[in-house]
């Protein structure tokens, strides 16, 4: 359905690590290249991207590397801006936001900058990104309910003056596939001093 098209419908119901200080992640790109991750860069960062929580030890342990050689490499990821940040995965119906969309726009020629400093200030906006196909924009958003996201769209995006069309793709259903268990929480490990 196009943004369009729903214009004319009715609205529907509808800390990291630990234990063990980490240096606060820097803004901005690295002034120099990152250096190549081995397997055990990777393997760090896809435990980080698991569970942003574990300790130090955890991480070590399972990796089979010494707690000052964990310590030593999650520093340089941070470094060299291969690790961002730190962040929880929320479900996002049980924080109140039931409505999920994925919005398609065509945008002027050459304002992806203006157009993608509107799309942050929008509520609920959770991932922007700039690609290449029959649109030039998609955007995730997450909103309490249908009619909320209907004003999102017909309101605020609509009323961007670089934003050309729009459409929107109701997500049904989604599956976290960074989780180790979907049935589990977040686990917490606690250092020894």
């Amino acid at each position: 359905m196009t943004d369009e098209q729903m214009a004319g419908a009715g609205s529907g119901a509808g800390g990291a690590l630990g234990g063990a200080p980490v240096p606060p992640v820097p803004p901005g790109p690295p002034a120099t290249p990152p250096r190549p991750l081995d397997p055990i860069d990777r393997s760090i960062v896809r435990l980080l991207q698991a569970d942003g929580r574990a300790s130090i030890r955890s991480v070590a342990e399972q990796v089979h590397v010494s707690r000052a050689n964990a310590y030593a490499r999650i520093n340089r990821l941070i470094d060299d801006g291969v690790i961002r940040g730190f962040t929880a995965r929320v479900n996002h119906e049980r924080a109140g936001q039931g409505a999920s969309a994925y919005i398609t726009l065509k945008i002027v020629q050459n304002s992806w900058r203006t157009v993608r400093e509107q799309l942050r200030e929008l509520p609920g906006a959770a991932h922007i990104a700039l690609v290449s196909g029959d649109f030039d924009v998609l955007l995730l958003v997450h909103t309490p309910d249908n009619r909320t996201l209907r004003e999102l769209v017909l309101t605020r995006l609509q009323s961007i003056p670089e934003v050309l069309s729009t459409r929107t793709l109701l997500v049904f259903e989604e599956t976290d596939l960074l989780a180790r268990d979907q049935t589990a929480g977040p686990t917490i490990t606690e250092e020894s001093p």
